[in-house]
């Protein structure tokens, strides 16, 4: 692949560009380029018009470059070339990212977030985000005193068990069969259970 400077003057925009370049991604360009120096051609035909970099010629341009590198791609039909600017439009949109690997680079960084393309607050709130979620996920299922007092109470409390009005339950029978209704101020027969706030019989 042979690299040539060309003036950026004898580039021609071609008639139809997929990629519109907005004011802020021609500024993130120009940090690039002023971090990084150009690290990747603009791809020409033989007569110089562009088919990838159009947004990179307006970032030179915008530094006051004359020059800048180019790649030619020659003996393209006119439908090959349409093709191939789609395709350079089209191939990075369909990666992917990886989170884990973003989040791990950016702790890496330590703060150090003069990254073009990406704006400080925003990295900087990420990385708040992280911490807060780490410290919740630091303090999940863990409970105050209070909390713990309340559990150690409830597990000293004996639980009064579902008790027959005639007898006792047996091991082999704990629950005693309820009885026929009984008549008006007799002594009601049949399951019950104590309330465990007044203590009350409750007839079921």
């Amino acid at each position: 692949m042979k690299i040539v400077v060309k003036p950026l003057s004898e580039l021609v925009t071609p008639e139809y560009n997929v990629r519109r370049h907005t004011d802020k991604q021609v500024k993130e360009l120009v940090r690039s380029v002023e971090k990084y120096g150009q690290i990747r051609p603009i791809v020409i035909d033989e007569d110089g018009v562009i088919l990838c970099g159009n947004g990179l010629k307006e970032a030179l341009l915008s530094l006051g470059r004359e020059t800048g590198e180019c790649l030619i791609q020659s003996g393209l039909s006119d439908a090959e070339k349409k093709k191939l600017m789609l395709a350079d439009n089209r191939i990075y949109d369909l990666g992917v990212n990886d989170i884990a690997a973003f989040d791990a680079i950016i702790a890496e960084l330590d703060g150090d977030f003069d990254i073009p393309g990406y704006d400080d607050e925003f990295l900087e709130s990420l990385i708040a985000d992280a911490e807060e979620t780490t410290a919740v996920l630091s303090e999940y299922g863990t409970l105050d005193e209070d909390e713990a007092e309340a559990i150690r109470t409830a597990e000293n409390t004996p639980v009064r068990p579902v008790q027959s009005a005639q007898s006792e339950p047996s091991a082999e029978s704990p629950v005693a069969t309820r009885e026929e209704a009984p008549e008006s101020g007799e002594t009601p027969g049949g399951r019950f259970v104590i309330c465990p706030n007044c203590g009350e019989r409750i007839w079921l």
